[in-house]
């Protein structure tokens, strides 16, 4: 019982002195004190009795004490090796001392304490850079930035991967024939200002958040549905449509979360038909967007699929994943249609019949625009290439207007909706500069029908009666 008793008590004392804040974290105190010299000998290999009082604790002069150097007495090199003590070191930040390889992380960066006392960081390019805003602010640009804290943390490659999510068109898709619209100079005036929002009062959906989901795609895609069957079924039935719906269960050409194309989602991935290609997707009441929880590009299993029950109509297979609606109609639409490049023709196009699909170019200023007509700058023009990246996006072209500059000239702008949520830009939406392809939000635009019958909205109507 003895021995067992001895022999719990030494494993306690191990643990407890293998637990111990080192001793040096702040350096070495004391550096020229008689401690080892003054016990009378150093102890071979490890003696957990073989200590000083040393300050307001207890140091080491067992050869134990060297493994880490993080417990011997000041004296214990000289004295019990003969040898000078080693330098241990030691970094400062905020008042605070911190020892060799400890850790911190700055913004996007994380910083180590090296060995010579150094803090030595990365050198990643971040989302929010202060000097980026701050020269955008100062700098006569037309535009206000922001410091976001959904950004904060993230680098500048983490942001392209991760909250846009839109490949850029293929050369065929991007060569495909153009709609031409016959438009009459005479009876085909367009206004200086038009925003859907108000033409359409109560059809046009506010912008969702896409979190660190890259699936841009699936956010503008069924963005720009949604607005379309609202106003052709004047208003009969405004569905705010699912894109996880795209996201899960879109997988053919898609990556779901890990980004995917307006195109595959526009051409590629409707189901044939009666000659017709349709695309068909629920609403967000009925199948929620899921944020990534463990990795950004992680998708859900797709919860919901679809049958034809004839006359072009298809019926969900399951339930809605959301319990809180047993409503899960199929909505769809016709196949899309690309527009001209012609500012002219796709004002007619949003004035005629509702908001359109465009890829925008991203660039690093444009994560912390604020209000005004954005161009992308040349804040960052001075730095190392890897803080000037940009990849694609897309998002729903809802307007435009004009503003008049200080010198009398005009400026005109788009009015456009992100999907990073309605605490970005103004309200979620932003204006950029239209008429110059600026960040090429003219190079691809497209448009497509909802498929709205009668029937289908006399179902509706009979459904808000109830």
């Amino acid at each position: 019982m003895t021995c067992s008793y001895m022999a719990a008590r030494g494993t306690s004392r191990r643990t407890k002195r293998e637990l111990m804040s080192p001793l040096h974290m702040g350096g070495i105190r004391d550096p020229f004190g008689s401690y080892c010299e003054r016990r009378g000998g150093c102890c071979p290999g490890r003696d957990d009795q073989c200590t000083v009082p040393y300050l307001d604790t207890i140091c080491y002069c067992d050869l134990f004490c060297n493994r880490t150097i993080s417990d011997c007495c000041p004296d214990f090199w000289g004295h019990c090796l003969g040898i000078s003590p080693p330098f241990i070191g030691t970094c400062e930040r905020n008042s605070h001392k911190f020892l060799s390889g400890q850790t911190y992380k700055e913004n996007c960066n994380l910083c180590t304490c090296g060995t010579t006392g150094r803090w030595e960081c990365e050198q990643h390019a971040c989302l929010i850079e202060n000097d980026m805003i701050q020269a955008v602010n100062r700098g006569n640009y037309g535009w206000r930035a922001a410091n976001y804290s959904q950004f904060f943390g993230m680098s500048l490659d983490e942001g392209l991967r991760y909250r846009l999510g839109t490949q850029r068109p293929s050369r065929t898709i991007m060569s495909m024939n153009e709609m031409q619209l016959n438009m009459d100079p005479q009876n085909d005036r367009l206004p200086q200002y038009f925003n859907a929002a108000e033409k359409w009062p109560g059809k046009i959906h506010e912008p969702l958040d896409q979190g660190n989901c890259a699936a841009s795609w699936a956010f503008s895609t069924a963005a720009v549905a949604s607005d379309r069957i609202s106003i052709q079924s004047m208003g009969h039935m405004t569905p705010q449509l699912s894109p996880q719906n795209l996201i899960s269960c879109d997988t053919r050409n898609q990556g779901g979360c890990a980004g995917g194309r307006i195109d595959g989602a526009c051409f590629l991935n409707y189901q044939m038909k009666s000659e017709f290609l349709v695309l068909y997707v629920v609403t967000e009441e009925c199948y929620p967007f899921s944020a990534p929880q463990q990795t950004p590009a992680e998708v859900g299993r797709c919860m919901m699929q679809s049958r034809s029950v004839g006359r072009g109509k298809r019926q969900a297979t399951a339930r809605c994943p959301s319990t809180h609606t047993y409503h899960n109609d199929i909505y769809q639409s016709t196949p899309p249609y690309r527009l001209s490049s012609n500012e002219k023709e796709i004002m007619k196009e949003i004035m005629d019949n509702g908001p359109v699909q465009a890829i925008l170019e991203v660039h690093e200023d444009f994560f912390v625009y604020k209000s005004g007509i954005y161009k992308h700058t040349d804040v960052s023009f001075t730095k190392p290439p890897h803080y000037r990246k940009h990849n694609t996006h897309s998002v729903r072209i809802t307007g435009w207007g004009e503003e008049r500059n200080y010198d009398g000239t005009t400026k005109k702008f788009w009015i456009a909706a992100n999907s990073w949520g309605k605490n970005w830009g103004e309200n979620g939406y932003f204006r950029i500069a239209r008429g110059e392809n600026e960040c090429e939000i003219e190079a691809f635009v497209i448009g497509a029908w909802g498929r709205v019958t009668m029937e289908d909205m006399q179902s509706h109507h009979h459904r808000r009666l109830k």
